[in-house]
């Protein structure tokens, strides 16, 4: 493989956030704490950097480093959504950092290294280069997951992450093993060229598809394949918990969109009718289980997993012989999306309520929430709104356009089935809405001090509730460029 000035210059936005990493990673030791919140500074300006460079590609399709990285308008719209997101993650991180007064320079530096992980992930368009971006990702939540080394239950979250992580990771290796011997080559061009000429009856084809489709799973936390999910999300920090639900799933389905529409489009026959077996399973186990948590992040966490499902819808659509592949990848986009608007709100709430001192992690925490705090109660109260899918929030519209795809490809029973989970999520989305404003709350609870939104973590409650009931609203914008960013994967 041969590289040039002009492949390093495509690849400027990577090598600025691997270099701020790098350099966050090196002045931590030798800077005094009360400095530390430099370093949040400092990767705020690499994100706003990045932001100007990645807007400038939005119009080329070009490859680098001989066809094994891709610059085109899909892998910007996820690199976008990512610069959104972990820009957010700093903000709520800097307030959270400062509550708990952990001075952990580094933290920064490994969001970065995730980050760079994500984007590698989105842009590659080689097998090999997709799963070394998901292993820097993976590796940085780790430790981020580990953030309190006091703390067993952030422990054991970052333990268990790693072990079932690890062995994904090993999953997918293997099927992409198997694809390199059924095809001869892991650039996704010459896997879609072998799969042309080859047909979809090859045992072995279809044995490397499940493999990469079991792998993928794990890192999008679809049935059966979401175990640590709960766990994770309980024992990690709320920041990482925040990152891990939204950036993590956005860069995972970037690339798993990729290798399944672009890679393996000649075995979508097979595929789509793995990953419908997937959504089923997904929306009926992530709400029918969320409704008996008593944890607020253990909640979320199964919707998070509820809502995997409704994005596979958007891939299952795309997937159906003899329909128009791009509404299904449009509606993946534009879901995760809308998605990342809501559920990083409500845990930028919970991270206020803890921040204030009433834990917030049950959510018998949220008792006569209107009463003690209305703000924090009205803007929970979006979020839950959105993320049960009523209009006229975000949410109603990202559901809305997946369930579109699957009738226009067909499957108007499966927008049925989704249509009745979603009236299942609504229960336990509104069960928390009664418990802040039709429960009284306890006497101690109306005495204790009055939560104070620092200047960060209210940029991040706006931007979300913006999102939310802006793009709610008005979602023109994002579905036209959604539907923009798939015309490379027609």
């Amino acid at each position: 493989m041969t590289f040039s000035a002009h492949d390093l210059f495509l690849i400027l936005p990577e090598l600025f956030v691997i270099a701020a990493a790098c350099a966050v990673l090196a002045l931590d030791p030798v800077i005094p704490a009360s400095k530390k919140d430099g370093l949040a500074w400092l990767s705020l300006g690499t994100l706003a950097v990045c932001l100007g460079l990645t807007a400038s590609q939005m119009g080329q399709t070009t490859t680098a480093f001989s066809g094994i990285v891709l610059i085109d308008a899909y892998g910007g719209f996820w690199k976008l959504l990512l610069y959104f997101v972990t820009g957010l993650t700093v903000l709520l991180s800097y307030s959270y950092l400062k509550e708990e007064r952990l001075h952990f320079g580094e933290y920064y530096g490994f969001v970065l290294l995730a980050l760079a992980g994500m984007m590698v992930m989105v842009s590659a368009a080689d097998l090999l280069t997709i799963y070394l971006g998901t292993e820097l990702m993976s590796l940085s939540l780790y430790v981020m997951a580990g953030l309190k080394r006091t703390e067993p239950r952030s422990l054991e979250a970052s333990a268990k992450y790693f072990v079932l992580g690890a062995f994904s990771s090993g999953i997918l290796l293997y099927g992409i093993s198997l694809l390199y011997g059924a095809t001869g080559s892991t650039r996704l061009p010459a896997v879609a060229a072998a799969i042309g000429g080859r047909g979809i009856d090859d045992p072995l084809l279809l044995f490397a598809t499940i493999l990469l489709a079991v792998g993928f799973a794990f890192k999008l936390a679809v049935v059966p394949f979401h175990m640590w999910t709960p766990d994770v999300y309980q024992g990690a920090p709320t920041s990482v918990t925040a990152f891990m639900a939204v950036a993590s799933k956005a860069a995972s389905f970037g690339a798993f969109v990729r290798v399944f529409v672009e890679g393996l489009g000649g075995l979508k026959a097979n595929w789509s009718a793995i990953f419908l077996l997937l959504c089923l399973a997904t929306l009926v186990l992530g709400n029918v289980v969320a409704l008996v948590q008593t944890n607020i992040k253990r909640m979320l966490a199964y919707s998070s997993i509820a809502h995997a499902g409704y994005a596979l819808i958007g891939v299952v659509a795309a997937g159906r012989t003899g329909s128009d592949g791009a509404h299904g990848v449009a509606s993946v986009l534009l879901y995760i999306a809308l998605y990342a608007f809501m559920t990083f709100g409500a845990f930028a709430i919970v991270a206020m309520l803890r921040k204030g001192g009433l834990e917030g992690d049950e959510i018998e925490d949220f008792t006569g929430l209107s009463k003690r705090h209305p703000l924090a109660a009205l803007l929970m109260l979006v979020f839950m709104v959105s993320l049960a899918g009523l209009p006229p929030t975000a949410g109603f519209i990202g559901k809305f356009y997946v369930f579109m795809a699957a009738v226009q490809a067909g499957m108007t029973w499966l927008a049925v089935v989704a249509l009745i989970f979603a009236a299942v999520s609504a229960y336990y989305y509104l069960r928390l809405v009664m418990v802040m404003y039709m429960r009284e709350p306890e006497p101690l609870s109306i005495t204790a001090p009055r939560l104070v939104m620092s200047p960060a973590l209210s940029i991040v409650l706006a931007c979300a509730v913006a999102g939310v009931v802006m793009l709610g609203l008005y979602p023109n914008p994002i579905v036209n460029f959604a539907a923009q960013a798939v015309l490379p994967l027609k």
